[in-house]
């Protein structure tokens, strides 16, 4: 069995401070005892039934999606053999009723799958940040950038297929033990990556069913265990994840919960880089390779080599979008787009 033998670096973190240079070394890195002093922690030592009485006496009522997956799922929530539908129902359903369901399901050696992915504090728990809170060091910048999101993610057992976010993630377990598998952003070819539409929480997932790899159908699979590695987190652990880093994420409890912040330091207008993908997917893919390869090397010039270069020969007042893009320029471009793909 292929199996990940390198562990994620761990340093001592009580407390709720985290030193700012871990969110600048873009690499992953586990802050134990983070969170160990938020109340929803320390009610998980008392019974999973006090965190979720706590967590009902923060929630508002609203209804939230629910996915729901036959016995027989273990958790692990996919497609079905289509790759067109999923394998699990989601439904509308009420956080208290849930909570309830997976405190009866404990016991049983085998049951449902129920779970609630990335339910916004704000929209369904405005009061729960008051005492469960970390106050992220993050440089300061003088142009806006996309509102931090905080989320919250309970259920019995559970396998999010492995995918990476374009954000940059600290995930805090609150509640049972929490496994992410992990992978440099540059193996995502020996990864597999399945549809881009539909996708189970909104984020390409790898096809690769970990835990038996089909290896005539991946055979690069073997390069990505190599290079990744394993973050297990205690109940007040947290895990710093970079942007684009591919992880696969194990609720390993009957009952788990995790709080996560999702935020970017980069310009509120440059959007979104899938935009990019989508855009490459119309103009460049089924070109000629010869003309593929040309464009890869006009975007290396100005994209992925250093963006400075590209207009450094030029006189400043005629650089224009090759020098420091700011926000009216963004929106310029962006109407320049429109038009053009509008013709």
């Amino acid at each position: 069995m292929l199996k990940v033998s390198r562990t994620t670096t761990a340093i001592q973190c009580p407390g709720g401070e985290i030193p700012a240079e871990v969110l600048s070394a873009a690499e992953p890195v586990i802050l134990k005892g983070l969170v160990s002093h938020w109340p929803l922690v320390q009610l998980g030592q008392q019974s999973s039934a006090a965190v979720a009485d706590y967590l009902c006496s923060h929630y508002n009522g609203k209804t939230t999606q629910v996915f729901y997956g036959a016995p027989t799922l273990n958790g692990r929530y996919f497609y079905d053999e289509s790759c067109r539908a999923f394998n699990y129902e989601t439904r509308l359903g009420q956080v208290d009723q849930v909570l309830q369901q997976i405190l009866q399901w404990q016991e049983l050696e085998q049951p449902p799958s129920v779970y609630i992915a990335s339910n916004l504090l704000s929209s369904h728990f405005p009061s729960l940040r008051q005492h469960n809170d970390i106050q992220l060091p993050k440089p300061a910048v003088n142009y806006e950038t996309e509102p931090d999101r905080v989320s919250i993610w309970l259920g019995n057992k559970s396998l999010s297929a492995c995918h990476y976010d374009s954000s940059e993630n600290l995930a805090c377990c609150v509640l049972g033990k929490r496994r992410f598998t992990l992978f440099p952003p540059e193996h995502i070819s020996h990864l597999y990556p399945g549809p881009l539409e539909p996708t189970p929480g909104g984020q390409v997932i790898s096809m690769v069913d970990f835990d038996k790899p089909d290896l005539e159908r991946f055979p690069d699979f073997p390069k990505a265990i190599a290079a990744g590695q394993i973050a297990e987190l205690e109940p007040g652990d947290a895990l710093y994840l970079p942007s684009m880093w591919w992880h696969q994420v194990e609720g390993l409890s009957c009952f788990n919960i995790l709080i996560n912040y999702w935020w970017s330091t980069a310009p509120r207008y440059t959007g979104s880089g899938m935009n990019l993908l989508y855009h490459a997917l119309l103009c460049l893919r089924d070109k000629p390779e010869h003309e593929r390869k040309a464009w890869q090397a006009v975007l290396n010039h100005y994209i992925f080599d250093d963006p400075k270069k590209a207009g450094q020969h030029l006189p400043e007042q005629a650089r224009g979008v090759l020098g420091e893009l700011d926000e009216m320029q963004a929106r310029q471009l962006r109407a320049m787009l429109l038009n053009r793909l509008n013709r």
